[in-house]
């Protein structure tokens, strides 16, 4: 029994580490030390679990599961909003449902009808469109939105916007622009894809050496990255992976 309280007191100790560590409440160092189970139960469920990786897990595994039950039930929301009011938000929303359901015309012609009064140049709204665009494959389009959007707010989401030029400009076979993009997205863009469509394009202009490099970086730099970051960018490392077999 001196063991078992000792663990229990262990156990105690280290919640309320946690607690003061992370900058909880102080009441619940009360509620951990002085119901040595129940306490540190109810806080392990109440402030770590929401915030970890395996809630996270099950909140996406739930709404994959509604999503399969109903896949059209955010569409017809978004529709329904609409028809109840045709406010800019509310056509932005179903804009973003449309993008959701490949419905990319769609998506830019209600992307098109916002840019309109004081929302003329919102930047959320020509960076929408702009994504839009270039997902139905309309990249000069795209381009005369992105560089419209860099000439009026330059600071605005500049890797994402810089991301999206980089598309167009290669589905427009502007390589050479194309790939000066994707060599500055490759240090300044979070994640991999900046990286890997470096190194996708290094290899469509047979410059395989160069491209082979890149795609080692990628796989050196997730291997010091957290589990999660990993997770993240699964897509974008597999395919570095496959690019380097022979």
């Amino acid at each position: 029994m001196p063991i078992l309280g000792a663990i229990l007191l262990l156990i105690q100790a280290c919640f309320a580490y946690h607690a003061l560590k992370t900058g909880r409440p102080y009441w619940w160092l009360f509620v951990i030390m002085g119901f040595p189970v129940m306490g540190c139960v109810l806080y392990y469920f109440v402030e770590v679990f929401p915030t970890s990786r395996e809630s996270r897990k099950a909140e996406k595994a739930v709404r994959a599961l509604a999503k399969a039950f109903d896949p059209e039930k955010t569409l017809r929301e978004k529709v329904a909003d609409l028809e109840n009011c045709g406010s800019v938000e509310n056509r932005v929303q179903l804009a973003k449902a449309c993008m959701n359901h490949r419905m990319h015309d769609d998506a830019a012609m209600l992307y098109r009808s916002c840019l309109a009064g004081v929302h003329e140049n919102d930047p959320d709204i020509r960076y929408g469109l702009a994504g839009a665009l270039a997902a139905n494959s309309r990249f000069d389009d795209t381009l005369e939105v992105t560089q419209q959007l860099r000439a009026t707010h330059p600071f605005f989401r500049a890797s994402d916007v810089g991301m999206v030029h980089g598309r167009a400009l290669e589905g427009a076979n502007r390589i050479d622009e194309a790939l000066s993009e994707y060599k500055a997205l490759a240090e300044t863009y979070p994640g991999e894809e900046g990286r890997w469509r470096y190194g996708a394009l290094l290899v469509r202009l047979g410059r395989v050496p160069e491209a082979q490099e890149v795609f080692r970086r990628m796989l050196r730099n997730a291997e010091r990255m957290p589990e999660h970051y990993r997770e993240a960018q699964a897509p974008w490392l597999d395919l570095a992976r496959q690019s380097m077999q022979p």
